[in-house]
């Protein structure tokens, strides 16, 4: 699964509550209870979701030396969905239609001829959906971190996530909240007393002389804060291209990055459309630079982040904090006896990374320098 080999993707949820005790066999026994069982029917409306034991999709086999990996829990969550083609069924239409029609002087099937043929198909959809014919099956990993407090699903489709979320709540009794930009900049201002700053700002004008700091994804609510995640990627390119590509820490540790492999940016206002870079380092394009200079901002970015000697391959979506595609290089591949802790370490330190790259963003924004910062940035974007 993702978290175990190959490359991770994941959006983070926090454990707000968890009325569960630590990890052991009633985590299991529920693991159990709540597994996909393969007796199940698949409707066309709502899908089966179930947990798996993380091998393969049809493992149901749980256990404590299986599925408990230090502090955390690693196991699968399976979603089962019956779609039909709308070409198939278009074309059981037409094949119901056509006997139908074979009397009518126009050839045009009436108004109740269609409606004989529509009744006709969706029985014919539900017998395929018991029969498990276009049945499909999707294996999500999912990663329970105790000590940190977070579950993290290895999903990209929030739709998905959604689905792995609700299944965790309702068999553990948990609370979560999906982190997303804003929640970790409301979190890092709880922490920081700066509650009150937080509120007050809006998006920056990053351009002189711009009234407009709409966004057209951004809904604007209070207290949404996702716009800070667009601003975090071009100050992360400004920080880069002019100063350093290393920086120092919260913690005291340094990390060294560069924009790699693939860049998105779109317009705020929604008037000069999107645009999707790829290149070994999208950033020294003629066409990125234009890109931001005209007001468009980064929303979504591959990175390359070294920290710890750890080098991390990824892709990070601006306004959810998601990632995707994480190539974790490790020292060695083979099934060692450490190495599903120490690869769950990766995990845990590339999202550790990423939140100590944003938190030295989020004290520059939120700080008394930021308005003399702004004007660095200006002055850059305009050159």
């Amino acid at each position: 699964m993702g978290f175990m080999s190959g490359s991770a993707t994941f959006e983070r949820w926090w454990v707000v509550s968890d009325p569960t005790p630590p990890f052991g066999s009633e985590h299991i026994e529920l693991l159990e209870r709540f597994a996909m069982s393969q007796s199940q029917s698949s409707s066309l409306e709502h899908p089966n979701v179930g947990f798996l034991a993380g091998d393969h999709l049809l493992d149901v086999r749980f256990g404590l030396e299986k599925n408990r990996i230090g502090h955390a829990l690693h196991f699968g969550v399976r979603i089962d969905t019956n779609q039909i083609p709308a070409a198939v069924r278009n074309a059981w239409l037409q094949m119901e239609l056509l006997p139908l029609t074979a009397d009518n002087p126009s050839g045009r099937p009436t108004k109740t001829q269609r409606q004989e043929a529509k009744e006709a198909v969706e029985a014919r959809c539900e017998e395929e959906a018991r029969s498990g014919r276009f049945r499909r099956m999707k294996q999500i990993p999912v990663l329970w971190d105790a000590e940190g407090g977070a579950v993290f699903i290895g999903s990209s489709n929030l739709a998905a996530s959604e689905l792995c979320i609700d299944l965790l709540e309702r068999a553990f009794e948990l609370e979560l909240d999906h982190v997303t930009t804003g929640k970790l900049a409301a979190s890092l201002a709880d922490d920081a007393r700066m509650r009150k700053t937080l509120e007050e700002i809006g998006p920056s004008r990053f351009h002189a002389g711009s009234d407009a700091t709409e966004i057209s994804w951004w809904n604007g609510q209070s207290g949404n804060y996702d716009f800070l995640g667009n601003e975090f990627l071009l100050w992360l390119w400004w920080k880069w291209e002019t100063q350093s590509d290393s920086m120092e820490l919260a913690d005291g540790s340094v990390v060294t990055g560069m924009f790699a492999r693939t860049l998105s940016l779109e317009c705020p206002r929604g008037e000069s459309g999107k645009e999707t870079i790829t290149a070994e380092c999208p950033i020294v394009l003629p066409e990125a630079a234009l890109a931001i200079r005209s007001g468009k901002l980064p929303r979504k970015a591959g990175l390359t982040l070294v920290r710890h000697g750890q080098q991390y391959d990824l892709t990070l979506q601006a306004e959810i904090f998601a990632v995707a595609g994480a190539r974790i290089q490790m020292d060695d591949e083979t099934d060692t006896e450490n190495y599903r802790e120490d690869r769950l370490g990766c995990i845990y330190d590339l999202s550790e990374t990423l939140d100590l790259l944003f938190t030295a963003f989020f004290r520059e924004r939120l700080g008394k320098s930021w308005p003399g910062k702004l004007k660095q940035i200006r002055s850059w974007l305009r050159t």
